[in-house]
């Protein structure tokens, strides 16, 4: 079916639903008087909305009752945000993006490395619809470092607590980490090949690549071979770039070329994590729409409405030669109490604690408006598992207050919803297209996700997931701050996940309606569909 027609058959659909008579049925739960919003048809108006079985059965002008009912007089009815990059996957972390409408959370730049373990521990359990992608890092610590480690990190945080613990182990030992600067032989890449297969063979949602964390370690041809493994199996290759930056020889538009291209020679799905924080977002926003839109890519990006991004002290992305072609220094460094780094700290701290979290301002923020405006790019908040300082998750009940995090763990979507109402940077619609259909149809049309047919839509038929949010007042509370990274969005008083009240007068209840996104297991990997043949380096030079 063309957009065109889609569109017109959604736009029947609600124009049907507006006529026809609902107040017979018996509704599980309806959402009365609030102002409906939908993207994908650009319908926007007053209507009662009925629930049923988990999915959206009635849009209606017609006076309707359920079991339960919420009124949404004065706010907004949008579907459920969706984002492809948030790390978080603790229970503590989950609630506090509730408070924020997310109501699908994946991953698809890190990821995990054991994803049958990895799904099962989730199922029953989880809040939110959840998805993972496999994670190369991990498939390099198991064969370059240490299978104990690697094993570990589907508890432990996924890839920035084991990036973490493996470059404390190398630093104890006197070696830098094995996953990021081994330029691995025939047989190394092979097994990590094989254990990425498996990933992708249990139903892995495509493969996370960051190969800006091993920008020495992970040739071209590596590069290529993930990428083309990926394809194999139809599924999206989510990029951290090799470079980030604005001066050349490697500035960030030349890391996303390199997998852009990789891509168009494979015909194959390309996800560019958080452009705006690889820098040259003017340039490579509008070069990955050009490549989807006049050539037929099945490419797109991401961004986050921050000035500032997060990782650990280690990265490759904080060597001087890298600081400098991102034209920062030392000093735009920070630690999560607001200390901000001097040489002295930044060799102190990459060789004694080289798993610290830091956060890194390498923006300017007047530039934020601008790129969150970009056409055709997601918005995604790249939030880190909120934890304590032993690297230890909160219990879900725990307070908000007095936890030192990335602002955007907790506010992104408020944030993006205040810019509209205060900035006026682009039209509502937009805004809330970003956040949750243009996710639905990327992953569906060019990543092939079946379950997203049904979401980031506000229509007859589509997954009753929902978030409800007052225009006029919605905000997001965390800062820099110590202490107040995780402070919630107000303004958002309900969220739904497929039908159940998730979120009720701003307090999250302990209900676990989140489903799956996931691809079916297969019987065989694909590993045998491509060729291995790395070339041979002196591992003494």
């Amino acid at each position: 079916m063309t957009k065109r027609k889609r569109l017109l058959v959604s736009t029947l659909i609600l124009g049907v639903m507006s006529v026809v008579p609902a107040y017979a049925q018996n509704y599980d739960l309806v959402i009365n008087n609030g102002r409906v919003m939908d993207p994908e048809t650009n319908f926007d108006g007053v209507r009662n909305v009925g629930i049923k079985d988990g999915k959206i059965a009635a849009i209606t002008e017609d006076a309707i009752q359920g079991d339960e009912t919420i009124d949404a007089s004065g706010h907004v009815v949008a579907p459920g945000f969706i984002e492809g990059h948030q790390h978080a996957t603790d229970p503590f972390s989950r609630k506090v993006n509730l408070r924020d409408g997310l109501t699908t959370q994946m991953d698809f730049e890190a990821g995990a490395g054991d994803i049958a373990k990895w799904y099962a521990e989730a199922e029953g359990k989880t809040q939110a619809n959840y998805g993972m992608v496999v994670l190369t890092t991990l498939a390099r610590v198991s064969v370059l470092d240490s299978p104990e480690i690697a094993a570990s990190a589907n508890d432990m945080g996924g890839l920035f607590s084991m990036v973490g613990r493996a470059a404390a182990k190398a630093q104890s030992e006197g070696r830098k980490p094995g996953w990021t600067a081994t330029l691995p032989n025939k047989e190394q890449m092979t097994e990590i090949m094989r254990l990425v297969d498996e990933g992708l063979r249990q139903g892995a949602l495509g493969v996370g690549i960051p190969v800006g964390y091993m920008t020495t370690g992970v040739t071209q041809y590596e590069l290529y071979k993930y990428q083309e493994l990926a394809s194999k199996y139809g599924r999206i290759s989510n990029g951290h770039v090799r470079f980030a930056g604005v001066r050349p020889p490697t500035g960030g538009q030349l890391g996303v070329q390199e997998m852009l291209a990789n891509a168009m020679v494979l015909d194959a799905p390309f996800l560019a994590s958080h452009l705006n924080s690889n820098m040259d977002w003017e340039y490579t926003i509008p070069l990955i729409n050009d490549a989807r839109e006049t050539r037929g890519a099945k490419v797109w990006g991401e961004v986050y409405p921050y000035a500032a991004g997060g990782t650990i002290a280690s990265t490759d992305i904080l060597t001087e030669s890298s600081m400098a072609q991102m034209n920062i220094t030392y000093s735009n460094v920070s630690n999560l109490d607001g200390t901000r780094w001097d040489k002295a700290m930044y060799e102190d701290v990459r060789k004694n604690d080289p798993g610290r979290s830091i956060l890194i301002f390498n923006n300017p923020p007047e530039d934020i408006a601008k790129w969150m405006a970009q056409p055709g790019v997601v918005v995604v908040s790249d939030g880190m598992a909120i934890q304590d300082e032993n690297l230890d998750y909160y219990p879900w009940d725990s307070p908000y207050e007095g936890k030192s995090v990335h602002p955007r763990s907790a506010g992104t979507r408020a944030k993006v919803l205040r810019m509209v109402r205060e900035d006026k940077n682009m039209p509502l619609m937009e805004a809330i297209s970003k956040m949750s259909y243009l996710h639905a149809k990327y992953f569906a049309e060019l990543g092939g996700i079946s379950q997203f047919r049904t979401k980031g839509r506000v229509q007859v038929g589509a997954d009753a997931d929902i978030v409800v949010f007052n225009p006029d007042t919605v905000t997001d509370n965390s800062t820099y701050e110590p202490g107040m990274g995780a402070l919630p969005s107000t303004g958002i008083p309900y969220v739904l996940v497929n039908g159940v009240v998730v979120v009720k007068d701003s307090v999250v209840q302990k209900v676990f309606p989140g489903k799956p996104i996931r691809f079916p297991v297969q019987e065989k990997g694909r590993l045998d569909q491509i060729t291995i043949e790395p070339r041979e380096f002196d591992p003494n030079q």
